[in-house]
């Protein structure tokens, strides 16, 4: 594919870089800085306490996907990302990513696929850092890739909503 046939895809590549470059950036310093499973108040080793009681720097491995589901298929779980990957680039037109909300969306989405796939292949597992604590509750860690995939998701079932309503209107 020659640079010609990008241009129209120009704010999706952009967004997905810049999360893959944030979210790799961040995995690297949590990697050297915070030693693996720094993960919950009291233990032998306590997060770092960013706003206390609610948000700490923890350092922990998921070998699964989203809350550790499907621990262990590290290697199918990567190999579901390539797939998804390839379907995302031969539905192109048919997601309409060539609209701008669609690519910001897509790009959000791009980006944390393939910042998580790379710690899946490089580390056999999903380096997570981000912990939030509402009250008693503790949220599953999670980190800059997985930000990017759900907030994409997010975007493109709004931006598709939105689409359908100004259809409806307009008919």
């Amino acid at each position: 594919m020659n640079a010609a046939r990008l241009h129209p895809y120009r704010l999706l590549l952009v967004v997905a870089l810049l999360v893959l470059v944030f979210d790799q950036l961040t995995k690297l310093i949590i990697v050297e800085w915070l030693p693996v499973g720094t993960y919950f108040v009291g233990s032998s080793l306590p997060p770092v306490k960013v706003i206390p009681g609610f948000f700490y720097l923890v350092h922990i491995t998921n070998k699964g996907a989203a809350w550790g589901m499907f621990e262990g298929y590290t290697l199918v779980l990567g190999l579901f990302g390539l797939i998804a990957l390839y379907m995302i680039f031969h539905y192109r037109s048919a997601l309409g990513l060539k609209r701008p909300l669609m690519q910001i969306a897509f790009g959000l989405l791009v980006g944390g696929i393939i910042g998580n796939m790379i710690d899946r292949f490089a580390y056999g597992h999903v380096v997570d850092f981000l912990d939030f604590h509402f009250g008693t509750y503790r949220y599953p860690s999670f980190n800059i890739a997985d930000c990017g995939i759900t907030v994409g998701v997010v975007l493109y079932i709004l931006a598709t909503l939105l689409e359908g309503r100004s259809t409806r209107k307009t008919a």
